[in-house]
């Protein structure tokens, strides 16, 4: 006859169960939380390195997730040593998540063409992580029954995204980086890896083997992320020609600048904004016509000066040569970017100190939403404004080269001022240049469309706006130190060759961005037989 197990045996086993329950739903946790921000590590760098965020976002988002599917389908052909296989999906997923941002770094600056690298990667992490939520669901314990298994596992699933979606745009990503926020978070899933190999230890054949990789595999995270900041050095490193100086990753974007000799260059998110070398051709372009175009009479004036972008001082450097111009508000989205150009003495020895010129202030905010609430409180109307934003290469900023955000800019403009645009690239992107042109037009800000040549960028493009229409103007200050500039030369440069003359494009409207999409064409090559190819 068998007699039935001790009052003690019994809560014993019940304890033992709910100590490993609760080591499961908090694998759960940390399972979730870690999954996605591999995923918004690899939406991330994809946006960083290959532009264009939403698409980027939006292919990860779909890959990832189609993988998890599959990694759950697959789940049910794993029948024998599920603990052993838990915990060896978790340390894979780990060290593959946590250096899969120092991976993708490496290989940009190494490979042709780095899509295939990516979505490999997003595809073995989004199976390994869709494998791991099944396994896990089959290693509870006791007699639970299965609609409160899903409920209680699929609860710690969604807090953990949560979690995940705070903790990494917020905390880890301002502060570590992304290539340390990969090893963070690799380290994090290592670690209940190695929690697990202990508590479920009994389940093991060989229980020293696994505990002995699971420690290996913290061992390698915990080094890496010693040595991350120069992981992430180095990987940046592969992406440029000249050595980083300086790099940052704000919440806004990165900013990366390099130094070869005299030539220094600033990137954001890997794109080039200037090179010291020739940038004088930029900023002289994009300033000086709009004080021409005001005339003589603007010399007696107290000018009201406004930029828009332009976080390096450059074209405030520019305005300030003007002493009519007696205030400048300048108005960038990133504080990092303006203090940086403001404190380093690199830097601040190519703006002229401009930044720090009583004359300017320096406004840290988003460029529509402050004309917005400037144009509800009736503001003080600007007689020139320079606009000197990045490139439409994102839904982000293309909103800013939109008919809303151009009514306005107008709305900003005084009624005999002067604005000037940065318009890209007339040669490399004839359909997003003259679709700026055309949307400005659609504003009333009646745009007269000019180029400049700069080395670093090539056959640049601009547009000179006022509220009436204005002559081209054709004389600048005489006692202005320009280098590239001067009267013969200011004309010409409103006038266009027949291989950069006027395309057939929409306006960009906020409601469908189409700028974003010919200023993404226009790179591929993908303009019709009439454009440039590049």
């Amino acid at each position: 006859m068998v007699s039935d197990p001790s009052p003690h045996a019994s809560d014993s086993r019940e304890r033992k169960e709910a100590a490993q329950t609760r080591l499961l739903l908090f694998s759960v946790l940390v399972v979730a939380t870690c999954g996605l921000v591999y995923e918004l590590i690899s939406a991330t760098m994809a946006s960083y390195l290959l532009g264009d965020s939403v698409t980027q976002f939006s292919l990860v988002i779909g890959v990832y997730l189609s993988a998890m599917g599959l990694g759950s389908w697959l789940s049910k052909f794993i029948n024998d040593r599920l603990h052993e296989r838990f915990i060896g999906v978790q340390l894979t997923i780990a060290l593959l998540g946590g250096f899969s941002a120092a991976i993708l770094f490496l290989g940009f600056g190494h490979l042709r063409n780095i899509h295939p690298l990516l979505y490999s990667l997003l595809i073995v992490i989004g199976t390994l992580v869709g494998l791991e939520i099944p396994l896990l669901m089959r290693l509870m314990p006791g007699k639970q029954q299965l609609k409160e298994v899903v409920a209680r596992v699929l609860a710690f699933d969604y807090i953990g995204a949560l979690a995940a979606s705070l903790l990494f745009p917020l905390v880890t990503l301002p502060h570590l980086g992304i290539v340390r926020s990969g090893l963070v978070f690799g380290l994090l899933n290592a670690l209940v890896a190695l929690w697990c190999a202990h508590r479920f230890r009994e389940h093991f054949e060989r229980p020293r083997l696994v505990i002995a990789k699971s420690m290996l595999g913290v061992a390698i995270l915990l080094g890496a992320l010693g040595v991350g900041r120069d992981i992430e050095t180095f990987g940046e490193r592969q992406l440029y020609d000249s050595p980083v100086i300086f790099s940052e990753k704000t919440p806004y974007q990165r900013l990366s600048i390099t130094r070869w000799s005299d030539d220094i260059r600033l990137y954001i998110d890997g794109n080039l904004q200037f090179s010291s070398l020739d940038e004088h051709r930029y900023h002289e372009s994009l300033v000086h016509p709009a004080f021409a175009a005001l005339g003589h009479q603007a010399r007696d004036l107290g000018l009201r000066v406004l930029v828009l972008g332009g976080g390096d001082g450059m074209a405030v450097r520019e305005i300030l040569r003007y002493p009519e111009a007696h205030s400048v508000d300048l108005v960038d989205l990133d504080p990092a970017m303006t203090k940086i150009f403001r404190d380093h003495p690199s830097l601040s020895t190519l703006n002229d100190a401009s930044l720090s010129d009583p004359r300017v202030t320096v406004h840290n905010a988003d460029a529509m939403l402050w004309l917005e609430e400037r144009r509800r409180k009736a503001a003080p109307l600007f007689d020139v404004i320079i606009v000197d934003l990045p490139d439409p290469n994102n839904y982000s900023l293309g909103k800013l080269y939109t008919r809303t955000f151009y009514h306005l800019l107008g709305s900003a403009l005084a009624p005999e001022g002067a604005a000037v645009v940065q318009s890209t690239s007339p040669y490399l992107s004839p359909r997003a240049f003259w679709c700026i042109i055309k949307t400005l037009a659609a504003a009333d800000l009646n745009p007269l469309p000019y180029h400049a040549h700069v080395p670093s960028f090539g056959d640049w493009g601009f547009a000179l706006l006022s509220k009436t229409p204005r002559k081209v103007p054709t004389n600048l200050r005489r006692d202005l130190p320009l280098r590239y500039l001067d009267d013969p030369l200011l004309p010409t440069l409103f006038t266009f060759p027949q291989d950069t003359g006027p395309r057939e494009v929409e306006v960009n409207r906020l409601s469908d961005q189409q700028l974003v999409r010919y200023y993404e064409q226009d790179l591929r090559g993908q303009a019709p037989a009439t454009g440039v190819r590049h």
